[in-house]
């Protein structure tokens, strides 16, 4: 779903951005991260750096850890997860990121069901996919297919971490998300 108003200032120079990969699983590992490298190659396609990756169980706290982590590393602007997006008992990624999202993107989850809808139907619903700022750092939460990443990527994510983009992007925000911290003294 490209909108008629997706453009790209060729006048500008592109500017990559330092992104984190997270995959919450049970089951994976490195050899059969199908999401994960889905997601890896297409931030290396895009011309990002790929500055760090990982596995973590379906666990609060590790989720936690990895994310604040990295949202602390000044190399990394953004945080991707893919996995525990779900409503079983074992997908807990949303419940451990929302309590640490300063601001919540609502806009990314409405858009990422509608893209959805249009390839799985009412399906769509059965993920919890969601988006905020943590410690200045853009943090996406994927379900755990390969075919959502894709299209997380490919639909949303890759327009809007091209400074180019056209009318706005995520990218020209990136110096403005710790001005509250800031000017409050956090």
């Amino acid at each position: 779903m490209t909108s008629p108003t997706y453009r790209i200032n060729e006048a500008k120079a592109f500017v990559p951005v330092g992104i984190a990969v997270l995959t919450v699983s049970d089951t994976r590992t490195p050899a059969d991260d199908k999401s994960g490298d889905t997601l890896a190659a297409r931030i290396e396609q895009a011309g990002h750096t790929l500055v760090s990756r990982a596995i973590v169980r379906d666990e609060i706290e590790a989720i936690r850890e990895q994310v604040l982590a990295w949202t602390h590393d000044p190399a990394i602007d953004v945080v991707i997860t893919t996995g525990g997006t779900g409503f079983t008992g074992r997908d807990v990624t949303v419940d451990a990121l929302l309590p640490l999202f300063d601001k919540v993107m609502d806009g990314f989850s409405a858009i990422f069901h509608r893209i959805s809808f249009d390839k799985i139907g009412v399906t769509t619903i059965q993920s919890r996919a969601t988006a905020g700022t943590i410690n200045a750092t853009f943090v996406f939460a994927l379900p755990g297919s390969p075919g959502a990443c894709k299209d997380g990527w490919d639909e949303i994510l890759k327009p809007q971490l091209d400074h180019r983009h056209l009318p706005s992007n995520l990218v020209d925000l990136m110096p403005r998300l710790s001005e509250h911290r800031a000017k409050s003294g956090e």
